[in-house]
C-alpha cells in the first residue's frame, strides 16, 4: 500500500487516501479482513478510485481501494511458492496454485505469516486549571507485540459455456495477537518535583477467526459489452481475548504509595455479514451505456467483555464490562448513464441507500442507533448523485471534472458508550448520539502522456457537513469514582467523538511517472491540503484550520550487467515518504517520515526464482504523534506499532501447460473455447 501514490499507512496499519479513510474492497466487494490479514503474496493488483461514482457504495466517502487477488486462468497447472525470514521474529510462507482444465479453473492459496517487535511510546502532560499548570505527568512504555496469521483460500470457476460462468470462493483465516507492555509513570507537582511514580504491567492475547464464502454468476450477452452479474457473499467469524493489567505506585524513597490495582479482562465476539448484489451493463450504442444494480447488506455483531478488579479476595465487576449486540442493514439501488458528444464524455448517476443501525447494551437494556432517512421529508439523506465529465484535449491530454455525494456512517466503536482503558491516561469512549456525516466531493483532473511517462494533476474540494471528529477532555470526578479500581489516572483524558458543524478540505495533488531508458523509473508525488474545522461542544469552540502536505518518492533501478555477471537481473527500489503535521480540533498531529529499501535478484531459467532483501523503515523513524493544547491540559505524545524490520524472501514460479488429470488431447480441445 505504501507504494501507491496518494495512499498512506499510519502507525496502526490504517490506510488513508488524501487524509481520508477509504473503503477496502477485495475482488470488488467489501471485506471484514484487515489489510495485515491479507498476505502480499496473494495480491495480483490494487485499484484506486479517489471519487467513486453512484455505482459504488455511498459509504465510500474516502475513496475505494480494491485489492484484486491472484487467480489466473492459464491452461494447465501453474503456481508460485514464497518463503521468507527476517527480524524481528519474522517468518512467512505462501503457496498459490491454479489448475485450468476444460470448463473448470481451480485456484488455491495458503500461507502463514508471523512478525513481532518491541516498540516505544512516550507521553508528556501538563494538567491545568483555567490555563494555569497544576502538575505534570510523564510516561514511557515498551510494548512487545507478536502477530501470527494463517490463511487459506480456494475455489473454482465453472465455464458453463462461452456466455455463462459460475465462481465459488472460500476464504479461511485464523490469527493471534499477543503483547507484553511495561509502562513507567512519573507524577510531578507544579514545581516539577516528583510526588510519586508508578509501574504498569499488562499482557494480553486475542485469537480471531475470519471466514468468507462467495458465489458469483456472470452472463455475457451476444451484444459486445452487455453483461449481467450476480453474487452472494457471506462473511463470518469471531474472536476471543484475555488481558491482565497491574499497577503499582511508589513514593520518591521507594516505599509503596497507596494501593495498587489488578484488573483481569476477558471477552469474545461473533460477527456475520451477508451481501447480495445484482449488476447489469448494457451498451446502448457505441458511445452510450447504461448500468444499474441492486444491493442489500446485513451485518450482525454480538460481543461480551467482562472486567474484574482483584483488590480483595472477592473480585469486583467493573463498569467497564460491556455486553452488546447490534444489527446494521443497508439496501441500495443505482443507475448510471454515460455517453459521449464529440470529444466530451459524460456519466450521470444516482444511488439510493436506506440505512438502519440498531444497537443494544444487553445488561442495561439501553438501545441506541440511527435510521436514514428517518422520515419521508428527509429523503435527501438517502440520495447520492454523481456526475463525471471528460474532455479529450488531444491524443496525449485529457481533462476530467467530477462530483459525487457520499455518506460516512460511524463505526460501532465510535458510538458504543463502552470505555476502553488500555492506556491509563488516555481513555476512549463512543458517543451513542453520533450521526452519519455526508460528503460532497469535487475533483478536476488533468493528465498528460508523453514518450517517457505520464503526468497527473488533481485539484479537489471536500465538504463534510456533520464531520465525525474526535473530542478530548479530562475525566470528571464522577467518572473517576466509577473507574478508580481499574488503574485509571485521576487526570486521564477521555477521548470521544462528536459531529462537527462542517469540515472543508481544499487540496492539490501532483504525480509524475517517468521512465529513463530501460532501467530507471521514478515516481514523485506531492499532495497539498488546507483544512478547516468548525465545531462546538456546548460553549466550547473547537474550530481550527491549517495547512498540511505530503510527499512521496519511489524509484526503481535495474542494473545493466553482462549475463555472466552476478549482478545481472538485479534491481533496486527506494521509497521515501514524508507527512507534515496537520490540524485537529484541539491541536495537531505531528509530522512523520519513513524510508524503505529493497534489492531483488531474478535467477534460474526463465527467471523462475527470485530473491528479495527488504528493509522497512530504514531509519526506524516512523511513529505517530499528537499534540493537544486546551485550557485543561497540554499533551505531547507519540506511539509506534511496528519497528524497523529486515526480511529476506525467496519465491519460485512453476507451471506445466500440458498437465491434465484426464485425456490431454480432450482437455486441450475443451479449453480452447
Amino acid at each position: 500500500m505504501k507504494n501507491i501514490p496518494s495512499v498512506s499507512v499510519d502507525i496502526d496499519g490504517n490506510v488513508t487516501l488524501r487524509n481520508s479513510q477509504p473503503q477496502i474492497f477485495v475482488d470488488g466487494r467489501p471485506t471484514i479482513l484487515t489489510l495485515d490479514q491479507i498476505p502480499a503474496e496473494n495480491i495480483d493488483k490494487v485499484e484506486l478510485i479517489t471519487n467513486p461514482s453512484a455505482k459504488f457504495d455511498a459509504a465510500s466517502s474516502g475513496g475505494i481501494i480494491n485489492i484484486i487477488l491472484k487467480k489466473n486462468k492459464r491452461v494447465g497447472l501453474n503456481g508460485i511458492f514464497t518463503a521468507g525470514v527476517g527480524h524481528p521474529r519474522i517468518a512467512n510462507s505462501n503457496l498459490n496454485l491454479n489448475l485450468r482444465q476444460g470448463k473448470l479453473n481451480f485456484f488455491l492459496s495458503a500461507g502463514i505469516n508471523m512478525s513481532g517487535g518491541r516498540a516505544r511510546s512516550e507521553t508528556y502532560r501538563e494538567n491545568k486549571t483555567n490555563g494555569a499548570i497544576d502538575n505534570y505527568f510523564n510516561q514511557d512504555s515498551y510494548n512487545d507485540r507478536r502477530r501470527r496469521f494463517i490463511n487459506g483460500r480456494f475455489g473454482f470457476d465453472y465455464f458453463v459455456d462461452n456466455r455463462n460462468t459460475f465462481t465459488l470462493t472460500q476464504q479461511l483465516g485464523r490469527g493471534r495477537f499477543s503483547y507484553d507492555e511495561e509502562q513507567n509513570q512519573v507524577y510531578l507537582n507544579n514545581g516539577k518535583v516528583m510526588e510519586y511514580y508508578g509501574e504498569r504491567f499488562s499482557d494480553g492475547k486475542t485469537n480471531f477467526r475470519r471466514n468468507g464464502t462467495t458465489l458469483n454468476y456472470k452472463h455475457t450477452f451476444p451484444k459486445n459489452g452487455q453483461e449481467l452479474t450476480a453474487d452472494v457473499t457471506y462473511n463470518y467469524g469471531g474472536r476471543d481475548e484475555k488481558s491482565v493489567i497491574e499497577n503499582r505506585f511508589y513514593l520518591p524513597d521507594g516505599s509503596p504509595q497507596g494501593q495498587g490495582s489488578l484488573v483481569r479482562n476477558a471477552g469474545d465476539e461473533k460477527n456475520n455479514q451477508v451481501t447480495a448484489q445484482v449488476d447489469y451493463v448494457n451498451p446502448i450504442t457505441e458511445k452510450s451505456k447504461i448500468e444499474m444494480g441492486l444491493r442489500t447488506f446485513r451485518n450482525y455483531n454480538r460481543s461480551r467483555y467482562d472486567a474484574f478488579s482483584y483488590l480483595t479476595s472477592v473480585p469486583e465487576k467493573l463498569p467497564l464490562s460491556n455486553n452488546y449486540e447490534y444489527t446494521e442493514r443497508i439496501h441500495a439501488a443505482y443507475v448510471t448513464y454515460s455517453n459521449k458528444i464529440e470529444t466530451i464524455g459524460y456519466q450521470l448517476g444516482i444511488r439510493s441507500e436506506l440505512s438502519e443501525f440498531d444497537g443494544l447494551l444487553i445488561d442495561s437494556a439501553y438501545n441506541f442507533g440511527y435510521k436514514y432517512p428517518a422520515k419521508i421529508k428527509n429523503i435527501w439523506d438517502a440520495l447520492f448523485p454523481s456526475l463525471f465529465l471528460t474532455k479529450e484535449l488531444s491524443e496525449k491530454d485529457q481533462l476530467q471534472a467530477n462530483y459525487s455525494r457520499r455518506i460516512r456512517r460511524p463505526r460501532f466503536w465510535q458510538i458504543n458508550p463502552f470505555i476502553e482503558i488500555n492506556d491509563p491516561t488516555n481513555l476512549r469512549q463512543g458517543n451513542p448520539a453520533l450521526r452519519p456525516e455526508f460528503v460532497n466531493s469535487f475533483e478536476v483532473n488533468y493528465s498528460h502522456n508523453y514518450k517517457k511517462g505520464n503526468f497527473l494533476a488533481v485539484l479537489y474540494f471536500r465538504n463534510n457537513p456533520g464531520d465525525i471528529t474526535q473530542y478530548s477532555d479530562t475525566i470528571t470526578t464522577a467518572q473517576y469514582a466509577l473507574l478508580q479500581n481499574a488503574a485509571i489516572d485521576p487526570n486521564a483524558i477521555l477521548n470521544t467523538f462528536i459531529n462537527a458543524g462542517v469540515t472543508n478540505r481544499y487540496g492539490a495533488e501532483f504525480t509524475l511517472q517517468h521512465k529513463e531508458g530501460d532501467n530507471f523509473e521514478i515516481t514523485p508525488t506531492a499532495t497539498l491540503q488546507y483544512r478547516t474545522v468548525k465545531a462546538k461542544v456546548d460553549d466550547l469552540d473547537l474550530s481550527n484550520e491549517g495547512f498540511n502536505w505530503q510527499a512521496k518518492l519511489m524509484t526503481n533501478y535495474k542494473l545493466a550487467a553482462p549475463k555472466s555477471s552476478f549482478f545481472n537481473k538485479m534491481a533496486f527500489q527506494l521509497m521515501g515518504e514524508y507527512r507534515s503535521g496537520r490540524i485537529i480540533p484541539q491541536g495537531r498531529e505531528k509530522d512523520q517520515y519513513s524510508v524503505d529499501f529493497a534489492v531483488r535478484k531474478d535467477f534460474l531459467k526463465n527467471d523462475k526464482a527470485t530473491l528479495t532483501l527488504g528493509v522497512n523503515d530504514v531509519f526506524n523513524s516512523n511513529r505517530w504523534g499528537t499534540i493537544y493544547d486546551t485550557d485543561n491540559f497540554y499533551q505531547d505524545s507519540y506511539r509506534r506499532w511496528s519497528v524497523r524490520s529486515i526480511r529476506l524472501t525467496f519465491s519460485y514460479k512453476f507451471g506445466d501447460a500440458e498437465f491434465s488429470f484426464g485425456n490431454k488431447n480432450r482437455e486441450r480441445d475443451n479449453s480452447d473455447m
